[in-house]
């Protein structure tokens, strides 16, 4: 009788163990997908915002930064426009000559007579403008786009219009002072006239700039503040004292600083103002600014090292303008 053996095949060395399929499971497989894309997603939200403000910054670092610097780089050195290569270096006394130049000072001070004439009339009136629009009007739309037609004038079609305006032997407003029996004005060589007709272009062209910036704050107020003062019989007048102007103290502020500083770098109206078209702000620099005496010293006499100073010290200003802008604001906001 044969008898039957239960045999197994033998193990073989180094043999694998059955497993799973070299390339991994489907579920592995979305499982590593969705890994590479959460990492992907990451990398993106980490990355793309700087990606999408980079060009902003290139562009300040090629029009703006570089020549900041390139320009306190060349404040201390002695360099001409014909020879802008040609640098001798003079440390601070392009500095130290500005305390002693009258003609910097003469500046500096008609720049702050023309500051003061044109921002706070224009401020009042932009704020006086912005009330009214305020209010339900027929056509509101048409004035608002009204009040950006002088901001989007070109400034040279502007100032000339001016210029035929205040004409001494010829313009409409000797002709209109004339029946008043006014003696007719030398608005371009007499100091204070030629300044306030300088102002006044300033006025015309940013009136209603700052008119709409107003506009869109007070349009942001709760009416319920409104509400409350006509219910406790507060007039119109008393709402616009005390609860529009508190209301509006950052935007007054802002439109302030930007005056400010906008003020200060005033060139293209008292450059065109002036008959002879030349940057000396007329025959005894009565009404030039800062911006033409850094375009003269710089453009006309040529001498960068100076003009590059003049900018410098023009910063520093705007930088002093800045800190007490800060410092109005805390307190504001700590009143508050």
């Amino acid at each position: 009788m044969a008898t039957r053996h239960d045999t197994a095949a033998p193990p073989v060395e180094g043999g694998a163990a059955p497993g799973r399929p070299s390339g991994g499971s489907p579920v592995d497989k979305e499982e590593r997908r969705r890994a590479k894309l959460s990492r992907r997603w990451q990398r993106d939200a980490r990355w793309s915002p700087y990606a999408f403000v980079s060009p902003f910054f290139l562009l300040f670092a090629a029009f703006g930064l570089f020549p900041l610097l390139y320009t306190g780089w060349a404040s201390l050195h002695q360099v001409e426009l014909t020879a802008p290569t040609d640098m001798t270096w003079v440390g601070l006394r392009n500095y130290t000559r500005i305390f002693d130049d009258d003609f910097f000072w003469n500046a500096a001070q008609n720049t702050l007579t023309i500051g003061i004439i044109s921002t706070v009339p224009q401020l009042m009136m932009a704020m006086g403008i912005a009330h009214i629009l305020n209010y339900k009007l027929r056509g509101s739309t048409f004035y608002r786009v009204a009040m950006l037609a002088p901001y989007a004038t070109s400034i040279a079609a502007a100032t000339l219009v001016f210029v035929l305006l205040y004409g001494r032997d010829y313009g409409m407003i000797n002709w209109a002072l004339d029946f008043v029996g006014v003696d007719p004005i030398a608005w371009q060589d007499d100091k204070w006239a030629s300044q306030f007709a300088v102002s006044t272009i300033i006025i015309w062209r940013w009136t209603g700039y700052n008119a709409l910036i107003y506009l869109a704050a007070m349009q942001a107020i709760p009416q319920d503040l409104y509400e409350s003062a006509a219910l406790d019989g507060a007039s119109r007048w008393k709402q616009f004292l005390h609860v529009t102007l508190p209301s509006l103290r950052p935007t007054i502020l802002f439109t302030v600083v930007v005056s400010t500083i906008g003020a200060s770098q005033v060139f293209g109206e008292p450059l065109l103002f002036d008959p002879n078209k030349s940057a000396s702000g007329g025959g005894e620099h009565q009404f030039q600014t800062l911006g033409l005496y850094l375009y003269e010293q710089g453009w006309v006499n040529q001498h960068l090292g100076r003009a590059s100073a003049i900018a410098w010290a023009m910063f520093a200003i705007l930088i002093v303008i800045g800190i007490i802008n800060h410092v109005i604001s805390r307190r504001l906001r700590a009143s508050s």
